[in-house]
This record gives structure tokens, sequence and C-alpha cells, in this order.
């Protein structure tokens, strides 16, 4: 079959699908059908845009058909207000329970963020799991000997930071680098691919925000991070494949308290050039 195929019965010749195109791949005149042009087997970069706007389901691409794309359900949109309210009340979980994440509920969030988007439709990111206790306890005190290499190599940086109460915490028996969240969630990409980084942090702030509604919270593990792109110890303890660079970790948990108000935040600065 052509990269698309149209239902010549059922399709109302509205043009929909040639006017999404991102890169103009579909020929269309008023009075005929949608027809693939002679390059879009080359250049088609599958987003499914032209299956997902026909209003009839009358445009089948090679690899999605419009039966395989779940229909958007009315029922299920948000409101503004909702929008305003989730987005504004979102919180950066620091205290988790003990309850386990159940592996089910980590497979529907990465489910979930593979729909970000990556740029040019490139599909990227990848992820590691890191969810054993002993596992999560010797990564983050791999972070602190990085926070102890920074000190003798960088004290500047490092006082800026407040590495050394980090530190002293740690030693206390307090965990401030992974919170002792029962989970520790890892986007990571080919280096070589140009967006890689932005669709990874994309992908993981959309895991973030779905991981509300399933009733988990989440915070940015930074301070690993740092520690999983330039200290060579944590890098060879992750093991990511050959070529492939952590872009973003995110630790997952069940909040232990809950939050009753919005708080304030600074007013934007916006440049306006209508």
């Amino acid at each position: 079959m052509n990269i698309i195929e149209v239902n010549r019965e059922t399709c109302k010749q509205d043009g929909i699908c040639a006017a999404v195109c991102p890169a103009g791949l579909i020929d269309f005149k008023k009075g005929g059908y949608p027809e693939p042009v002679p390059e879009a087997e080359e250049i088609c970069i599958l987003c499914g845009h032209c299956v997902a706007a026909c209003p009839t389901g009358s445009l089948t691409h090679r690899a999605m058909s419009s039966e395989k794309c779940v229909p958007i359900q009315d029922r299920l949109k948000l409101t503004p207000e909702q929008c305003e309210q989730f987005f504004k009340s979102r919180r950066s979980v620091r205290v988790y329970k003990k309850t386990p994440v159940k592996k089910k509920d980590i497979e529907r969030l990465i489910d979930i963020a593979r729909y970000a988007p990556t740029g040019h439709n490139s599909q990227c990111v990848e992820w590691l799991v890191v969810a054993e206790r002993d596992e999560l306890h010797r990564l983050a005190g791999i972070t602190i000997d990085w926070m102890r290499w920074m000190i003798n190599e960088m004290p500047q940086l490092a006082k800026e930071r407040h590495m050394d109460l980090v530190i002293k915490r740690w030693e206390g028996g307090t965990d401030t680098i992974l919170r002792d969240a029962p989970v520790l969630i890892m986007a990571h990409a080919e280096k070589d691919i140009r967006l890689a980084s932005t669709g990874c942090v994309i992908a993981l702030t959309c895991l973030e925000l779905a991981a509300a509604g399933m009733g988990m919270g989440c915070c940015w593990a930074g301070l690993f991070f740092e520690a999983a792109t330039t200290f060579p110890p944590m890098i060879k303890a992750l093991s990511f494949p050959d070529g492939h660079e952590c872009y973003g970790a995110m630790m997952v948990g069940y909040p232990k308290y809950s939050y009753y108000r919005i708080p304030t935040r600074k007013a934007s600065k916006v440049i306006w050039r209508l």
C-alpha cells in the first residue's frame, strides 16, 4: 500500500489531513482526494497528525491505521479551571510513604510520558528505573562521594551549594539526595541525537504531572543528576548503553503529606510585541 490510503466512500474531501501535515507531504486539491507527494516515503516522521485529525477516520497511514489510534473522549477533557489548578498545585514532593510503587504503575507512567513531544518525532527517550532499596542507597552514597570530591576540587562552588551541610545530614542518617524515595526514574538517550536532552526533560515533566493523577508525587533529583553526568564512579554504576547519556532523574513515590493551598510565586516578566 501507499504510505497513506483514503477511503473514498467516507472521506469528506475537506483537506484537513493535508493542512496539518508538518512537512506538507499530502497533496490535496479541492474536489479531489488526498494523496502522498512523491517524497513522502523518505520525509515522513510518523507523527500521525493526518490520522488523528481526520474527523471520519477515512485516512490510514501504513504505520498506523485509524483503528489502532484511540479516540479522544470529550468527557475526559479538562476545563480551563481544572487545568489551572492542576498546574498551580503541583508540588515537588520530598517526603514519601514507605509504600512501594507497583511495577504496573511505573509502566503506566512511562507509557503516558512516551507521548511527550520530541524533536522531529524522534521518540528517542529511553528509561532506567531503580526501585531496589539497597541500590538506591548505594547511588545516593556515590553522590555524596561526588560532593566530597567537589569540596576538595571546586570548594567555592561546593560552598555555594552548601554541600558540606548535605554531607553532614547524610552522615547523621538523613538522605537529602534521593529522600528515601521508593523509585528513581532516569531518562536517557543517544547523545548524538541533537535534541535528545530536551526530549528527555519534556518526557520527565510529563511523567511528573501524570504521577499526580495516580496519587503519586515526584521531585527532580538534581544533585544525583549532576553526579550522573560528571562523576566517573556514578557513570560506571549506572551503566547506560554505549553512546547514551542521562538527561534527567526523577524521584517517585506516594506523598506522606498533603497540600491544601497554592503558594504565591513571582509575577511573570513578559516582553510583549503585539
